[in-house]
């Protein structure tokens, strides 16, 4: 058992974040498909095909509040668990599973029963329209069954991937994806369930991915076992959890007011049309970020043993290389979608002028897509070494100091308002990774320097 622990401290690290980086990336890019085959095959249902996707973007922001909510309590507790595993001490680790896992369970089963009752008001006031509404509501009552499977898919997969099993963890993605991605077209076109079909696919396939995740941490192989006796709530140890997780969480719940935000914008300014190319920008940006945090989550076991045991140059070299790969990354992606924006909004509709405008606007949108490798490593290398506040500053500055206001102010600076909307993103982005290098460079030398310290 323990090489299964200590090799984290001691293999090349090029070596290691390849082993764990790989299949990390891999299962985000299944993730991506796995939240994007909805909307490709819903956007190619017909002539109502377009107005499909449209609402079903509308439900993109109340999605990526459960997905915060598992992400607040994974993203602190599984960062958490490595360090104390570098520190030797694997009982509290896995006390720390059992805490994470008992508050899975509370607040997926409180998502399912608000998703439930409020479905319809909730996603009129995210942005749906008159002409969207039915689409919207039908993909989120079904949806909102399975809340407590994506819950405990997400949350439990990061501490898989924490004990350096990135193949488990992407198999319990790929798991899931395949089924999603064979049961999509079988539900929407061969049964003619349209939008609830997708939904249906969606929450069978989370099942699948959540008992093969549970199996695993039951199992033998597992460093750190789901056992019946730590399944607990402990606040103790979960207070320190979330503090850290609660970065993570703001970004993602924050990504869903952003969302709200923009709807409601280029719905007054752009109608529909405009709405819908929101998503498929959404949904293009998941080529970005998704293999970006997947190269993020294999260093992150990697970082946070090292400096748990005090070995700050792995540390250091860890987060060069990191950031290198995230970097090339980023500007390939970039260039790709400056060069070719027509290929990747295709992807999602065949309507020839949702198709042209969403082209257009996307090389606005993503603009500052080359400086996201620089905001991915900070953020991530944040989240290993424990700076919990650093994290949080981050988050809240790139969201709600940046770009919220931006997206009311900058129409202003447009004849063509919509288009003002859609260029609040890049200018937010390039402002936001400037202040992310200026306080990391001073808070990962101050954390270093104080763990050689003692």
């Amino acid at each position: 058992m323990s090489e299964n622990k200590e090799f984290l401290g001691y293999e090349p690290i090029g070596r290691l974040l390849f082993r764990l980086a790989v299949p990390t990336v891999i299962a985000q890019l299944i993730n991506m498909l796995y939240n994007i085959v909805d909307r490709i095959y819903i956007g190619h249902m017909g002539e109502n095909g377009s107005l499909a996707l449209t609402g079903v973007g509308v439900c993109l922001p109340i999605i990526l509040v459960v997905s915060a909510f598992a992400a607040l309590i994974a993203a602190g507790g599984a960062p958490r668990a490595s360090i104390f595993m570098g520190k030797g001490d694997y009982s509290t680790a896995e006390r720390i599973l059992g805490s994470c896992f008992s508050l899975q369970l509370v607040i997926g089963l409180l998502l399912t029963l608000v998703l439930l009752l409020w479905n319809r008001p909730l996603l009129l006031a995210f942005g749906a329209s008159e002409n969207t509404i039915e689409y919207a509501s039908g993909y989120m009552a079904v949806y909102a069954i399975g809340t407590l499977f994506v819950q405990l898919t997400l949350g439990m997969n990061a501490f898989i991937s924490a004990q350096g099993f990135s193949k488990t963890a992407m198999q319990t993605v790929l798991i899931g994806a395949v089924c999603n991605i064979a049961l999509d077209p079988v539900f929407i076109f061969l049964l003619k369930l349209g939008v609830q079909g997708a939904a249906l696919a969606t929450i069978l396939s989370q099942c699948v991915s959540c008992v093969w995740c549970l199996l695993f941490l039951r199992g033998k192989r597992s460093a750190l076992r789901l056992k019946k006796s730590v399944i607990r709530l402990d606040i103790r140890l979960l207070l320190p959890c979330l503090a850290l997780g609660l970065a993570t969480f703001v970004m993602q719940s924050s990504e869903s007011i952003i969302s709200v935000c923009f709807n409601a914008s280029l719905l007054k300014y752009g109608g529909d049309v405009a709405v819908g190319a929101m998503t498929i920008c959404t949904s293009v940006m998941q080529f970005a970020m998704l293999p970006l945090q997947g190269m993020g989550q294999g260093a992150q076991p990697i970082t946070g043993y090292n400096y748990g045991a005090r070995n700050t140059d792995r540390v250091r070299r860890t987060f060069r290389l990191l950031l290198t790969c995230c970097l090339i990354y980023s500007l390939v992606l970039w260039g790709c979608i400056q060069l070719f924006p027509t290929a990747f909004t295709g992807i999602f509709t065949a309507d020839p002028v949702l198709r042209g405008y969403a082209g257009r606007v996307l090389r606005i949108y993503g603009g500052a897509m080359f400086l996201f490798g620089v905001q991915i490593a900070c953020q991530m290398t944040f989240v290993a070494i424990g700076s919990a506040l650093c994290s949080i500053v981050v988050a809240v500055v790139r969201k709600f100091v940046l770009l919220l206001p931006f997206i009311y102010l900058m129409p202003l600076l447009f004849t063509n308002k919509a288009i003002g909307v859609f260029s609040a993103e890049p200018v937010a982005d390039f402002l936001a990774v400037s202040f992310t290098i200026v306080l990391f460079v001073f808070q990962f030398k101050k954390a270093l320097k104080l763990v050689e310290a003692q």
